[in-house]
């Protein structure tokens, strides 16, 4: 006598939940394991700036759009949508990189649900922006937001102020944006107690999207530009071994030096 199966109970957990980082926003610099992975989703989330930016690839999903300032929700919907069917949380740039991989599974540890979940990398700001300006990370360098909404600020000027007592290249995110318009100019006061006024600076705004632009400054003269530097700009500090890449007096970029002129001759 054939049997039937028996049901499932209801807590089985039939789901899998996929963290992806979608790059910078251009189709071309998302990754084919990141494409793969919303393919075989059933469920894509996320905020409605980063999926704009995957719209080809959201035809005959489940599609659940929430807004900036609702992490916290929209890791708690995921997970709980992941226990029944395929999910992918999307995220920008890397999801690890002051991206959504740590408060899902932040949520996911306290929530006890044994859910199958991989984090997908991307492409983050620092790297992207690096390759518009030339090679200006080359050795060891630093990243840090200038955002406190989840940080005090008092923490991020003792973290600025160690990086460059060091005089390597420190990469800043969320530099400046409607409301919060003092701290770029601490973070370069703190910087020119280390470094000279002449230190290359470099700003991409929108890397790899539409509108994109960089500009070359200097660290004595980023208050010049400021106005032009917003949330969808990352600023690029040199470090002490830093310098500009020019052509007569063109700049066409910024290096940072490995170290390979200490060994070899060329």
């Amino acid at each position: 006598m054939e049997m039937s199966p028996s049901p499932l109970p209801d807590n089985t957990i039939t789901g899998r939940l996929y963290i992806i980082g979608i790059g910078p926003g251009s189709p071309g610099m998302l990754t084919r394991h990141a494409e793969t992975a919303l393919t075989e989703s059933e469920v894509i989330i996320g905020n409605d700036f980063y999926l704009d930016q995957i719209s080809h690839l959201l035809d005959g999903k489940t599609v659940i759009r929430s807004r900036m300032g609702k992490e916290v929700d929209r890791a708690q919907e995921c997970i709980n949508l992941a226990k029944k069917t395929s999910v992918a949380m999307v995220s920008g740039g890397d999801p690890g990189v002051y991206g959504m991989a740590s408060i899902v599974l932040e949520v996911l540890k306290h929530s006890g649900d044994d859910i199958p979940v991989e984090i997908v990398p991307g492409i983050t700001a620092a790297t992207a922006g690096a390759a518009r300006l030339g090679s200006p990370l080359s050795g060891d360098f630093a990243v840090v937001s200038l955002s406190d909404l989840l940080t005090p600020r008092e923490v991020i000027r003792a973290r600025l102020s160690a990086l460059f007592s060091i005089k390597i290249p420190v990469v800043l995110y969320n530099p400046k944006s409607r409301t919060r318009t003092e701290q770029l100019g601490e973070a370069i006061t703190l910087a020119l107690q280390y470094l000279p006024p002449e230190t290359p600076v470099g700003v991409v705004r929108n890397a790899y999207r539409e509108d994109e632009s960089t500009l070359y400054t200097t660290l004595g003269k980023v208050c010049e530009i400021e106005d032009l530097i917003d949330m969808h700009a990352v600023v690029f500090i040199g470090g002490e071994e830093t310098r500009f890449w020019k052509r007569g007096d063109d700049v066409k970029g910024i290096i940072t030096p490995r170290g390979y002129h200490r060994k070899y001759l060329y």
